[in-house]
């Protein structure tokens, strides 16, 4: 039988723009309009061709006009500008004692990176933005998309389709990730049917490591490898080991690569799965009880609520949550029965649905709706499970979402900022001012805020 191998032909970065293989290795460009006018430099019309997917374009820049613009003074100062930008504004942040784990089951960071559908993705893709720039000891965790979400055409008589195109992976910022001794880090997660097997993969988000989980590995039988095919793709069953491979798996992960989070917090209740994993861990690393983890873990997890229908939250039936939970009998010292109780209702018949939103409320001390109004209808949907409690004391608060500004400002007040502001305006958000501007600083272009 031949071997067939695939070769990729890749043109030679001249040394004197070595830096460039650097920034596209880190989606910080993304957010920054001086390092985009860069890239877009090089080619225009192929960087529009290539979807601002910095890694497919440098791919496919000539050789020549590599060479051009290694001789080109111009842009080699344009390139050393970004590049001082780049080396003042991302370096490791270190991930210790007080590191935050982000779980997600989504998360929007560019177009060119297939891993988000909506807003839950934006806002997750958004915070870890943030946190890099606030230099926040924060680690995202979520999953690799071999499809990503589809993409939607008309066909010839006018019907919606969809279609789900392959990622290439080569095309990615991603490497594998690594634990403390340079191995590449693979977990294993219960299933319904039996073992699930994931690797894990690094995409660097400025200062912000993001973790994701691909089960399209040799390991692991042709359907298990499509866990992690499409997002929100398939039924309760493809979705129940998803969300099991996000939250156990991703805690797993976590732990092989050295971090214990201080804090999880977990983007919907997607990822709530999360805590059952994160109080054996804490059981077993400090040698606790399970009624002390449990004072633990609910005061150290915060948990966003995004769905305002009770429709759109995840629940799965008994019979099948059971066995990927049974082998946490034994580290938690409890059975089945009374694990899955944590997401049901009080006082619910045995036989209902696990739910994953009450199961994330009851291990998070700190919940929260995404608006006022949000807040309001979430006490309202759940304000069951407190039976007996004035509505206004329902332990689910808000907070209104932000924007993470660099990335959604147009050029046009992007300029208008950096004139008044200053060419780091994005990094001084929390400044808030203070009275009306002065008319000699607005000359001088030394004016604080707007």
């Amino acid at each position: 039988m031949h071997h067939i191998q695939t070769f990729q032909v890749l043109p030679s970065i001249p040394e004197h723009l070595g830096f460039l293989e650097t920034l596209t290795r880190n989606i910080w460009w993304c957010w920054q309009r001086d390092a985009l006018e860069l890239l877009r430099r090089i080619n225009p019309s192929l960087w529009a061709e290539t979807q601002a997917n910095p890694i497919l374009f440098l791919t496919r820049v000539s050789q020549e006009r590599l060479e051009e613009l290694a001789r080109d003074g111009s842009f080699r100062a344009h390139m050393e500008r970004v590049q001082e930008s780049f080396q003042a504004q991302v370096h490791e942040v270190a991930v210790g004692a007080n590191t935050i784990a982000y779980f997600s089951m989504e998360f929007g960071l560019h177009e060119s990176i297939p891993l988000y559908s909506g807003g839950l993705g934006v806002l997750a893709g958004d915070h870890l933005k943030a946190a890099s720039d606030l230099t926040l000891p924060l680690v995202g965790v979520g999953l690799l998309y071999r499809q990503g979400y589809f993409s939607q055409f008309l066909d010839p008589d006018g019907w919606q389709q969809e279609a789900y195109p392959d990622t290439d992976l080569f095309a990615m910022p991603i490497s594998r990730a690594r634990n403390p001794q340079g191995q590449e880090v693979r977990v294993t997660v219960t299933g319904p049917g039996g073992d699930i097997h994931a690797t894990v993969w690094q995409l660097v988000v400025g200062n912000v490591p993001l973790y994701l989980l691909d089960t399209n590995i040799r390991e692991n039988p042709p359907d298990v490898r499509e866990i992690t095919a499409r997002l929100y793709a398939g039924g309760g069953n493809r979705r129940l080991t998803q969300e099991l491979v996000l939250g156990i798996g991703g805690m797993r992960a976590l732990a092989a690569l050295g971090i214990q989070p201080a804090v999880v917090h977990m983007n919907e209740g997607h990822s709530a799965f999360a805590s059952l994993e994160r109080l054996a861990q804490i059981m077993e690393r400090a040698s606790l009880d399970l009624k002390s983890a449990l004072e633990i873990v609910p005061r150290t997890t915060v948990f966003t609520t995004h769905t305002p229908v009770a429709a759109g939250h995840d629940d799965f039936p008994v019979d099948i949550v059971q066995p990927c939970i049974k082998p946490f009998e034994a580290r938690l010292g409890i059975g089945t029965r009374d694990i899955i109780a944590w997401g049901q209702a009080p006082a619910a018949p045995p036989e209902s649905p696990l739910s994953m939103f009450i199961l994330g409320k009851r291990m998070a001390a700190h919940c929260n709706g995404v608006s006022a109004l949000h807040g309001a209808v979430a006490r309202r949907m759940w304000s069951h499970l407190w039976n007996g409690l004035p509505e206004n004391e329902v332990p689910i608060t808000h907070i209104t979402n932000g924007i993470h500004i660099a990335t959604w400002v147009s050029n046009e007040i992007a300029l208008l900022f950096e004139r008044y502001l200053g060419p780091e305006w994005h990094l001084d958000i929390r400044n808030a001012g203070g009275g009306p501007p002065d008319r000699r600083d607005i000359r001088r272009g030394t004016l604080a805020c707007p």
